[in-house]
């Protein structure tokens, strides 16, 4: 399982252009109508690596929902599906095959962090999406094992970025396009096996942080990582597409 990377060096600028990305994490609602709807049996939907994947280990609903479709395993237990919960315990493999099958993308770590923190009228980014201050867990973010997952997608406005998107601190982790690699003038720190030694093309960036979290953690530039097929994981889905 990916970690934090923690890193040396200095912020960076990027060049990310028109796009748009979903106000909310997908529900568990969204992806049920994926799973009813043979998203799991469209190759189209497919990258070949995740279609192999797929089948080699016949994955057909996320890792936490039961077999029949009405329930998941939660913290507290087995509980009904919440139609509006955020889906969670997908992997980068289903993730992208979700996007493609409603004519998206995932967003890149870039993409993801400019909707998250950029103050268009201030021309600045804020240090988390509500603003300065710590996250306040069941105000600002679903943090800090106090719900025992995810909430019902876009409850905490208090939390929303300049953008008006919500919850991207907390709930779920989120998949993002981009593959872990260091920030220009990265350094590790304190040493290279914590996180240099993943970079490249085998594992993919999560950003956001999820309900399990601890608040001084979570932030908006805070970098998590993982195969493509892990599941274990409190991860879920935001799509974003072309303008």
């Amino acid at each position: 399982m990916g970690v934090g990377c923690l890193a040396v060096g200095d912020s960076h600028q990027t060049d990310v252009r028109g796009y748009l990305i979903g106000r909310t994490p997908i529900t568990n609602a969204s992806y049920l109508t994926f799973v009813e709807g043979g998203g799991y049996e469209r190759r189209e939907w497919w990258s070949d690596e995740g279609w192999s994947w797929k089948e080699d280990y016949d994955i057909t609903r996320p890792g936490s929902w039961t077999s029949d479709l009405q329930s998941e395993w939660r913290l507290t237990g087995l509980e009904p599906l919440h139609p509006h919960r955020p889906v969670v315990h997908v992997s980068w493999f289903e993730a992208d095959a979700f996007a493609r099958a409603h004519a998206g993308r995932l967003p890149t770590e870039q993409e993801w962090e400019k909707a998250a923190t950029w103050d268009q009228e201030q021309h600045a980014a804020r240090r988390h999406p509500w603003g300065g201050q710590p996250a306040a867990p069941g105000v600002h973010a679903n943090l800090d094992q106090r719900a025992g997952g995810p909430v019902a997608a876009g409850s905490l406005p208090a939390g929303a970025s300049p953008y008006g998107v919500l919850g991207m601190i907390g709930d779920v982790w989120e998949w993002t396009a981009s593959d872990f690699a260091g920030y220009p003038g990265f350094r590790a720190f304190p040493y290279r096996e914590y996180s240099e030694v993943f970079f490249g093309s085998e594992y993919k960036v999560l950003r956001g942080g999820s309900w399990a979290t601890r608040p001084r953690l979570a932030s908006a530039t805070f970098r998590n990582w993982d195969l493509p097929q892990r599941r274990q994981i409190f991860s879920g889905v935001r799509i974003a597409s072309d303008l």
